[in-house]
């Protein structure tokens, strides 16, 4: 009762950030396939067909909103780009899958009618940050397989959440305590997104959710082996499993579905994936699951820019725009993933 409320309050503060207006943009609330996006266009962009930019915003599938104009348009001028932000159903109320089939519901939309707004069909690139990169990721690769659309040009992944296995990762050890993603509170609310429910996490968080046979056959991608030593230097101590808990799996056994987890899919799947951007931050318990999904694409032939924030954390860019507001660092976190929209 009590998070839920919690979830609430954070929604309703979302209501109160100002809608930022821009003379030099045309900003138009669209309705896709019954999902509400937002549409930022640029007065100056030049004529004929260009690439678009969707964008799909964070809030662990339990908060976020379109309102925030100014990350937006400071994609949208670089790049003379429309800029296409989703407002996509939230958890608890619309749990997992709710939030990315609305999602890939208008993410499909648009590729099929993206000349009506100028834009080139196979320049579209999709972004996310947090959730939102999840998001992102499971999209591209359930489109992979789409004969009847173009192929996404680009994804932008930023700090993204991938998988539900380890917890114990060098990563969630090293900044268990860092905010505002904490440990146990980002599984938390990833089970709150995963089920609807609010849940006792300390049997996720010793790995007792994880059924041997497919803690074996997944060893190959998530594992600590797989991380840079480099990644390890603050600290890493090697930690055993719990027991297994056949009424904890029976629980969250949807989380082993690559809608939810991406990491999880497989290479047939991840070869055909399009060009990427990636963005970790060192003080992020999610770093971690962007270096393995860095090594999964790598290794499969996709081509992959890395950028990674050596004293970043969770959330660095959520204020991109809002001059002496935006963290340390966020304008440069800003222009590499503007750099590589450009380059596109």
């Amino acid at each position: 009762f009590f998070q839920n409320i919690q979830y609430s309050i954070i929604r309703a503060m979302c209501l109160f950030i100002p809608i930022m207006k821009d003379s030099k943009l045309i900003i138009k609330d669209l309705v896709f396939d019954g999902v509400p996006v937002r549409l930022y266009w640029p007065k100056t962009s030049p004529a004929g067909n260009r690439k678009g930019i969707i964008f799909l915003h964070g809030g662990a599938a339990v908060a976020g909103s379109i309102r925030n104009i100014a990350l937006i348009s400071l994609l949208t001028f670089p790049t003379y780009s429309p800029v296409i932000l989703y407002g996509y159903r939230l958890a608890p109320e619309h749990p997992y899958p709710v939030p990315v089939l609305d999602c890939l519901t208008a993410v499909i939309y648009f590729m099929k009618n993206a000349k009506e707004y100028g834009v080139d069909p196979s320049r579209i690139a999709v972004a996310g940050e947090s959730s939102g990169g999840t998001f992102t990721a499971a999209i591209c690769q359930e489109l992979v397989t789409r004969e009847d659309l173009p192929r996404v040009r680009a994804q932008v992944l930023i700090y993204p959440f991938l998988q539900g296995m380890d917890f114990n990762l060098p990563s969630y050890q090293q900044n268990h305590s860092v905010p505002p993603m904490f440990r146990k509170r980002t599984v938390k609310v990833g089970l709150t997104y995963l089920t609807g429910k609010i849940m006792n996490v300390d049997g996720i968080l010793k790995g007792a959710h994880v059924p041997p046979d497919l803690r074996e056959k997944y060893q190959k991608w998530i594992s600590a082996d797989n991380i840079p030593e480099e990644f390890k230097a603050r600290g890493y101590v090697p930690v055993a499993p719990a027991p297994f808990s056949e009424e904890l799996y029976e629980q969250v056994k949807r989380g082993y579905e690559t809608m939810f987890v991406p990491l999880l899919a497989e290479d047939d799947i991840i070869r055909q994936l399009p060009e990427t951007f990636l963005l970790t931050c060192e003080y992020d318990v999610l770093r971690d699951d962007g270096l393995l999904y860095k090594k999964r694409l790598e290794d499969n032939g996709v081509p992959v820019t890395w950028y990674h924030v050596k004293d970043g954390y969770h959330g660095i860019m959520a204020l991109a725009g809002w001059g002496p507001l935006a963290f340390l660092n966020t304008q440069k976190c800003l222009q590499s993933v503007i750099q590589f929209l450009k380059g596109l």
